[in-house]
């Protein structure tokens, strides 16, 4: 058996039945939903229309929310359905960032996450999901899609059925006939700070309404720089639903080769080829400029009039950019001393090692109670340990933390009793490789959250232990001013190129062309949106260009030092627009 959906487009008629019915069936609180209906209006009065689009979990076959769920919170069933036990969850919010359909939120009342489950209950004795039940027009279908006597089996082989955001290899199973792309790709309509409905009572769909989103200018540039023609006798054209661009005052009902249907439903008819000749000609009869028309055919082409909050906006807060920052100085305070005294660079120093060790151990705390402060349900922590879902790389970065902690403690307590086992080159490189784990495994974690596109950097990993690297030079920076004066060199060297191979990756992230719209959005959100001054006067200004100037300038401790400071300065200013950026774009 494999369970599915399917919304019948040509039936729904947006009257919130299986939203309610939903929200009865499980008691769910005010503000949040599981099921709920987007609304997107096309076209200007009188040429108007109105697409519905029931919005859930997809239950997908290759279900990222269930492989970074570190708890098994979340699973497959055999039926094909993911379902869902909050007496699991831990409140980590890592399946909010893998799911790339905003289908999961935070219960206000249990803090636990919670999401469609197929009704599984009803499921399982017979019944079918409430939602299904409740639709006075038969626009919900579910069922075995393996079976090929059900209707919805029946429905998909020989209706052409649409799936939301497909490229992202999850194998959804909702499907929609007649689907409309405006309401299944979130970035090609705008979002209003309000609306009716959507200002829940708690905090993450308060601030849900308070967000940057679509930046219509910036989008009709993007459009008239590309390769797509602006047919300008569309404009008094018929349109693909059926409508007349002119409110029937023109010929634009005749039968015309040339023109072509959108498989929105909404386009003018002909409006938008990637045939590139003659447009310019088009645009200069009308005395408008590409970006002009651009900038009306995307204006009046769809708009969001009717949705609810988004769960997802920013759920990782600044308890996750502090934890990458301050586990970023854990291993690069211990891992830059290890490296030079395991391959000779420096002489070997048991003090060294003791304070390096006892230092990382401090940042290593810090990061694990920002991690426990993170968590919905704090009290829970142990069970990342104790109920590991080893697919999940919170998880194995939680086992890779602890490893590192019982390192060091270890290395703490061999300084104390004077051992000189501690700088051992074997016992340093175990070291360093331990620190190494600690930087780099977020990376990973990262790579899971398919919600997030500017996360799918491969090279993350690379930029992680960069992080770590340009961390470890600033602080041994700061213990050459403290007295040892063999790191005041390389630490120097170190932190210069560090910075060097930082502002090359940053510039590979966000700075170059991305292969999807939402890292594209994302990026610009970083360089000219809400987040530019953080990045550029932060991250780019005080953090490397400031600090590489001073290292440049002189070799004295005291300015090392100095430009160390600001490079971890310049780190956190980093992590906080690469981590919250991402989370600001739109999944549903």
């Amino acid at each position: 058996m494999n369970y599915g959906f399917v919304i019948d487009n040509r039936r729904c008629i947006g009257c919130h039945a299986c939203t309610v019915a939903c929200k009865a069936e499980h008691d769910d609180p005010i503000g949040v939903n599981k099921t709920w209906v987007k609304y997107i209006e096309k076209g200007e009065f009188p040429n108007t229309n109105r697409n519905f689009s029931v919005m859930r979990c997809n239950h997908c076959d290759d279900s990222p929310c269930t492989d970074v769920c570190p708890v098994t919170a979340l699973w497959e069933r055999e039926d094909g359905i993911v379902d869902f036990d909050p007496e699991r969850c831990i409140g980590c919010k890592a399946c909010m960032q893998g799911c790339p359909y905003d289908a999961l939120y935070i219960d206000p009342e249990t803090s636990t996450a919670a999401k469609c489950n197929y009704c599984s209950h009803r499921v399982d004795t017979g019944r079918e999901p409430a939602c299904v039940t409740v639709c006075p027009e038969d626009a919900i279908i579910a069922g075995d899609m393996e079976n090929n006597d059900t209707e919805i089996a029946e429905t998909i082989s020989r209706q052409e059925v649409q799936a939301r955001k497909p490229e992202k290899g999850t194998e959804p199973k909702l499907f929609y006939v007649d689907g409309d792309e405006a309401s299944t790709t979130p970035g090609t309509t705008g979002r209003a700070d309000h609306y009716m409905w959507s200002d829940a009572p708690h905090q993450t769909e308060i601030q849900g309404g308070e967000r940057e989103d679509f930046d219509l200018q910036r989008a009709a540039e993007s459009l008239a720089e590309s390769n797509v023609s602006f047919d300008e006798s569309a404009a008094d054209g018929p349109r693909a639903d059926g409508g007349c661009a002119c409110g029937g005052n023109c010929q634009c009902q005749r039968d015309d080769d040339d023109s072509t249907i959108a498989s929105d439903g909404g386009v003018a008819a002909g409006s938008a080829t990637h045939d590139t000749a003659g447009d310019s000609g088009g645009s200069e009869r009308t005395g408008r400029s590409r970006t002009e028309r651009a900038y009306e055919l995307l204006h009046e082409e769809a708009e969001r009039v009717y949705d609810v909050g988004e769960d997802h906006y920013k759920s990782w807060g600044w308890e996750v950019y502090a934890y990458t920052w301050t586990k970023s100085i854990s291993a690069g305070v211990f891992l830059l001393p290890a490296l030079l005294m395991a391959f000779g660079l420096i002489e070997p120093s048991t003090t060294l090692v003791g304070i390096s060790s006892a230092i990382s151990m401090v940042f290593l705390g810090l990061t694990g109670v920002l991690l426990i402060a993170d968590l919905e349900q704090p009290a829970r922590f142990h069970w990342v340990l104790l109920r590991p879902n080893w697919k999940s790389w919170l998880v194995k970065g939680a086992y890779i933390i602890t490893a590192f902690g019982g390192f060091l403690a270890l290395m703490v307590a061999g300084w104390v009793l004077g051992l000189d086992v501690i700088v051992n080159p074997a016992v340093l490189l175990v070291g360093s490789a331990l620190a190494t784990a600690t930087a780099v495994y977020t990376a990973f974690l990262f790579s899971q959250s398919k919600g997030r596109d500017l996360w799918q950097s491969p090279a993350m990993p690379i930029h992680m232990f960069t992080q770590a690297v340009v961390a470890g030079g600033a602080a041994t920076a700061l213990l050459g001013l403290g007295g040892f004066d063999g790191l005041v060199g390389p630490s120097r060297l170190v932190l210069a190129g560090g910075l060097l191979t930082h502002t090359v990756l940053v510039a590979s992230e966000i700075l170059t062309p991305h292969q999807t719209a939402d890292a594209e959005e994302a990026a610009a959100r970083i360089t000219r949106g809400e987040f530019a001054r953080p990045f550029w006067l932060g991250a780019i200004g005080v953090g490397i260009a400031v600090p590489l100037v001073i290292l440049a300038a002189s070799g004295i401790s005291a300015a090392i030092a100095g430009a160390g400071l600001l490079a971890l300065a310049g780190l956190f200013a980093f992590e906080y627009c690469w981590i919250t950026a991402p989370q600001t774009i739109s999944l549903a």
